[in-house]
């Protein structure tokens, strides 16, 4: 009794710790698939950020300065947080505008940004066509029928919580230079700059 015990209790850990092993491993493999830079590039910005997050406004223009000074792409994920009631919304919109073009859907990014102080719930969506018709694009009454642009967002999302994300805007420098150091967190945005030269000298 005493052996079949010990062997199911071996058993049973050895199942617990090749589970907690699997799940390590996927959550390394997401964070190395998420955090590096895109095809082509050695270095990048990688931001996840909440349209309606005062900091994310304050910060996206400072990321789009030195994505021009240094020459190196930003990668934009949708963050949105529960407790923002239109930021969900917004960046189903800007999914939208996506699939015309990705410029344009960061321009609409941009742009909800610029106005972020005016824009709510109810205005959202009229903000959203006078942004199309000054880009003349059709902004279909139905946004995203079969939920395949939400997808996408959730999708951005689950990346971030995979990430252990907890706040916006969390923006990474990442590089492809130096293995062991893929890449490092911009927790002060007046270390922007500085982050990005420490990463280029790596």
């Amino acid at each position: 009794m005493s052996k079949t015990w010990n062997r199911f209790a071996l058993l049973t850990f050895t199942s617990i710790f090749l589970a907690i092993a699997s799940l390590c491993a996927a959550a390394q493999d997401t964070v190395d698939t998420v955090l590096r830079p895109p095809k082509g590039a050695q270095l990048a910005i990688v931001i996840f950020e909440d349209l309606e997050c005062p900091m994310c406004r304050r910060t996206a223009p400072l990321v789009e300065q030195a994505s021009k000074t240094y020459k190196i792409p930003v990668v934009r994920h949708d963050f949105p947080l529960p407790m923002h009631p239109w930021s969900y919304q917004a960046a189903v919109i800007a999914r939208y505008f996506d699939t015309h073009s990705k410029a344009l859907g960061n321009e609409f990014r941009d742009y909800i940004f610029e106005n972020q102080l005016e824009v709510n719930l109810q205005n959202l969506r009229s903000f959203a066509e006078k942004f199309a018709a000054a880009h003349k694009v059709d902004l279909p009454f139905v946004i995203d029928p079969s939920g395949k642009l939400a997808a996408q967002v959730n999708a951005d999302r689950d990346l971030g919580k995979a990430i252990k994300l907890d706040h916006t805007p969390t923006v990474y420098i990442v590089s492809s230079r130096n293995p062991s150091k893929p890449y490092v967190e911009v927790k002060d945005n007046n270390q922007l700059y500085s982050t990005i030269d420490a990463m280029m000298k790596e």
